[in-house]
């Protein structure tokens, strides 16, 4: 689960984050009473969308010569303008796709006067297994071409649980990032809590990009990108709270509805999958007969009639699909059980691409059984390269 900007900052705050004055809006009247509500007179009008790489994006509304979705504002006057040029726009940047996303709320901040830009994140570090401070001088919006052009200019601090964040840890940070002064002495006390903010809220990632020297020394919070962990949110009713359904993909919605592990991808081939190494192995076989697939969808171990035909709803919704792979190796999830849902399901909205399934493992003659006497235009696959040779030919056809 992903969060706004504004939401990010006011929650480290409440940990003690060093974060400027702001306000979100969400229409052009809010735009002077925000304003008027900070110090000034440099004004930050940033669009709310969960995406990076806002300051270099595009309106599509708005023509190629227009600003991006972050822009300075020397006025009350300008602050205003630039809500009205921005709310209700489509947002295109590297991370959004071509598609981009609708800018519906805005975060009108206090402007900062930056020494220097600085790079931080936590993440979970897999390769360790340990929470990692990633940091780096060379912060702001060209981070991704640090990392891809000069890596060495990166570094990870892994923590260790038992301990937390210690003094040699802030050293450590401290260094790699080159600050001194006000700064060096602000890092004690941001980067123990950074940390405790990211293990106290179960977030998967916390970053802090740019992490800004002011002129007068001292450190900034000036943006916040957080990634909460799914299975954790019930945990945290003030995070779940926060959710922008608006922000994220109706059908990924209805999936989390039934618990079903689904994504939505750019494809044309439907996914029904148990075990997430099997819907690997399902969409890598599909691109190598030269299709796409439309989505993840693992229905998990121990799933019921209805969750299956949940599951497959949601596939046919998605008007990109032109077939359907359903690929179930029954162990806990019985064959049967998964053709009763895939048949009540194209009984209950119809099929209208085709439709290949491959069952195997428990139950599996009683599932195909099924499946036959159905009357359903059902093509049944041997193995898993026969399902995707047959459903690859069925959209050729």
């Amino acid at each position: 689960m992903n969060i706004h900007e504004y939401q990010a900052k006011a929650l480290l705050k409440t940990f003690g984050a060093p974060v400027a004055e702001g306000v979100a809006i969400f229409s052009a009247e809010e735009a002077e009473a925000a304003a008027k509500s900070l110090p000034g007179p440099l004004y930050v009008v940033k669009s709310q969308i969960h995406a990076g790489g806002r300051g270099k994006g595009k309106f599509k509304e708005l023509g190629p010569d227009a600003k991006g979705g972050v822009r300075l504002a020397f006025s009350i006057e300008e602050a205003k303008a630039h809500a009205k040029d921005m709310l209700g726009n489509t947002l295109v940047t590297a991370q959004t796709g071509e598609a981009g996303k609708q800018v519906n709320r805005l975060y009108i901040e206090d402007g900062a006067d930056i020494d220097r830009e600085l790079y931080c994140s936590l993440l979970v570090d897999r390769s360790v297994g340990r929470v990692a401070f990633v940091v780096s001088t060379e912060g702001g919006m060209d981070i991704e071409a640090v990392a891809h052009d000069t890596p060495e200019k990166i570094q990870t601090i892994a923590i260790d649980p038992e301990t937390g964040v210690t003094d040699a840890d802030v050293a450590a940070i401290t260094k790699a990032l080159a600050l001194s002064g006000a700064a060096a002495e602000d890092a004690k006390s941001l980067f123990p809590l950074l940390y405790k903010a990211f293990n106290d809220k179960d977030m998967s990632l916390l970053e802090v990009n740019p992490l800004i020297v002011m002129k007068n020394g001292h450190l900034r919070v000036l943006d916040a990108k957080m990634s909460f962990d799914g299975n954790a949110v019930f945990r945290h009713d003030d995070v779940k709270a926060l959710r922008d359904e608006t922000e994220e993909d109706a059908k990924e919605i209805e999936a989390s509805k039934w618990d079903l592990a689904y994504v939505a991808l750019d494809g044309n081939i439907g996914c029904m999958v148990n075990g997430a190494g099997l819907a690997m192995a399902t969409m890598d076989i599909i691109k190598l007969y030269g299709k796409e697939p439309a989505n993840f969808c693992d229905v998990g171990g121990g799933a019921g009639k209805e969750k299956v035909a949940a599951a497959f709803k949601i596939i046919t919704a998605d008007p990109k699909v032109e077939g359907i792979l359903v690929n179930i190796f029954g162990g806990i999830m019985k064959c049967d059980v998964i053709a009763e849902g895939v048949v009540a399901a194209v009984q209950e909205v119809g099929l209208k691409v085709p439709l290949v399934v491959r069952l195997e493992g428990t139950n599996v003659e009683l599932g195909k059984k099924i499946l036959n006497e159905s009357g359903l235009a059902i093509t049944a696959a041997d193995d898993l390269d026969d399902a995707a040779k047959k459903i690859v030919a069925a959209i050729n056809a």
